[in-house]
């Protein structure tokens, strides 16, 4: 076993979480972080002492000391550039969410990961909250028997919509629901998506001057006739709760598992802000001396695959996949009419324009 290394570009929200995660795992030796933000380095520096901070992330791609690499800088539009020099650097990459902003960008990223022989993961932080694990474990022990359908519904509050949406042009499909194809489509698997069709509302946030849907509804046909339905938006109205609320219901030949991830079970309510329910964002956040959600499990998961030479557990073909997936919700949203998989050269350059 040896340690590794470990260098952290972009330590915004989730950035911030990795390092200081990374900083307490004993398989990580040294950890190197980067971000554009003068301010924001010095505010990190404090909570996990990096041996190493610029605002420059190719000096960490460059250092040869470091042989892995956590990718959290935003807007996305920046994920395939830095992963693609990360790779070709002959570094192990966690990258997140989306994988690319193109299909050719992700496919190039398989390629090169691929030819290095080098560990490439995708940030779906939801397959590491122990709820939607219990899914997937009731699925494979047989507990539910063969799956039918799945239902799941996710939206977060306005604030955090804006921000998502003001900084690229993404859908609630792309940035949301995104999670819960992943995790679906790792849940039914063998089995391959065919056909999709979605239609987006706009209600709210066109009046407020944002260019994208309030949210998006997903029918998802499988190759083996299983359908699942994913929900997605970000309109809800602040303080409920305070980021992310979600419900998932998986039905099949034995069973159905009704899952409530919709953070009511915690409720504080106070003079100067009213009720809220907190523990409630998508990634979790640190209570004290513990860490409540799934993205410290995510972050010491690829550092023990790195470091043990493990697997990892979601692979860049599978976040593909998803990204061919929720490209076809955009485009039978637009059009009105389904899409089939996989996408046609027409299909993916029209998703393009």
């Amino acid at each position: 076993m040896d340690r590794i290394n470990l260098g952290i570009i972009g330590t915004g929200w989730c950035g911030g979480i990795r390092a200081e995660t990374a900083y307490a795992n004993p398989l990580v030796d040294q950890l190197f972080i980067a971000d554009n933000r003068p301010e924001r380095l010095e505010e990190m520096k404090p909570k996990c002492l990096p041996a190493g901070a610029t605002t420059d992330y190719k000096e960490v791609l460059s250092n040869s000391d470091v042989s892995a690499v956590m990718i959290s800088a935003t807007p996305e539009t920046t994920h395939y550039p830095m992963a693609k020099a990360a790779l070709e650097s002959g570094k192990h990459v966690f990258l997140e969410k989306p994988i690319a902003i193109e299909l050719s960008e992700a496919d190039d990223l398989i390629a090169i990961a691929n030819s290095n022989n080098l560990k490439f993961t995708i940030g779906y932080s939801q397959r590491f909250n122990p709820k939607y694990a219990y899914i997937k474990q009731s699925l494979d022990d047989g507990t539910l028997g063969e799956p039918v359908s799945a239902l799941v519904s996710r939206h977060i509050t306005r604030s955090l919509g804006k921000k998502i949406s003001g900084r690229i042009k993404l859908s609630p499909a792309a940035m949301e629901a995104t999670h819960d194809l992943d995790f679906v489509l790792w849940c039914l698997l063998p089995a391959k998506p065919v056909k999709i069709y979605a239609q987006n509302v706009y209600k709210f946030m066109k009046g407020q001057g944002v260019d994208a849907p309030d949210c998006t509804w997903i029918i998802v046909t499988m190759d083996n006739g299983i359908a699942f339905t994913i929900g997605a938006g970000w309109i809800l109205p602040e303080g409920y709760p305070n980021f992310s609320s979600t419900t998932l219901e998986m039905v099949g030949t034995k069973g159905a598992l009704l899952i409530d991830d919709s953070h009511r079970d915690v409720v504080l309510n106070t003079d100067k802000h009213g009720i809220q329910f907190p523990m409630s964002s998508m990634p979790g956040e640190y209570v004290g001396h513990v860490y409540a959600g799934p993205m410290a499990a995510e972050t010491n998961h690829f550092i023990e695959a790195v470091a043990l030479d493990k697997p990892v557990l979601v692979t860049a073909e599978q976040a593909r996949d998803v990204m061919e997936v929720y490209i076809a919700a955009d485009l039978s949203a637009d059009r009105g009419e389904p899409v089939s998989l996989p996408l046609t050269g027409n299909d993916i350059t029209s998703s393009m324009i």
